[in-house]
C-alpha cells in the first residue's frame, strides 16, 4: 500500500467508520479496488499522480462503469488530500453512509458493531 492508502486504511480498518468493515485490495469481479465495504456496495479509491496520465484516467473510467453497473457505488480521494487533511475525506465518506442509512436504513450487525465501539471509546467493554 502507498503511504496515502495506508493513512485511510488507519481510520477504516476494525469498524471504525461507523461500524463498517472495510477490506483493503478487494477483487470485485475482474478489478481490484483499494476498499471496499460489502455492506453498503461502496468502494473507496486513492488517486495518485499516475492517474492523472491520459491511458490511467481512461482505464479508471472504463473500470468504474463496469463495477457502477453492477450496483458498486464509488467515493474517489487524491493521494495528497489524504496525507494532507485525511478528516476531509472521512467527513465525505461519513455523509455519503448516512444518506445511504436514511435511504435504506441501518443492519442490526451495524448497530452492534457501533454500541462495541461506543463502549470500547467509553472504556466500559
Amino acid at each position: 500500500m502507498t503511504f496515502s492508502e495506508v493513512r485511510l486504511w488507519n481510520e477504516l480498518k476494525n469498524g471504525q467508520m461507523m461500524g463498517y468493515d472495510f477490506d483493503r485490495q478487494r477483487m470485485i469481479g475482474k478489478y481490484i479496488v483499494d476498499f471496499y465495504c460489502k455492506d453498503l456496495k461502496l468502494a473507496l479509491e486513492v488517486d495518485g499522480i499516475t492517474h492523472l496520465e491520459e491511458q490511467v484516467a481512461v482505464r479508471d473510467s472504463i473500470r468504474q462503469k463496469e463495477l457502477e453497473s453492477t450496483g458498486v457505488s464509488f467515493l474517489r480521494f487524491d493521494a495528497l488530500l489524504i496525507i494532507n487533511k485525511v478528516e476531509l475525506p472521512l467527513r465525505e465518506i461519513e455523509e455519503w453512509i448516512q444518506l445511504f442509512e436514511q435511504k435504506n436504513g441501518v443492519g442490526e450487525f451495524v448497530k452492534r458493531k457501533r454500541l462495541a465501539l461506543e463502549k470500547r471509546r467509553l472504556g466500559k467493554g
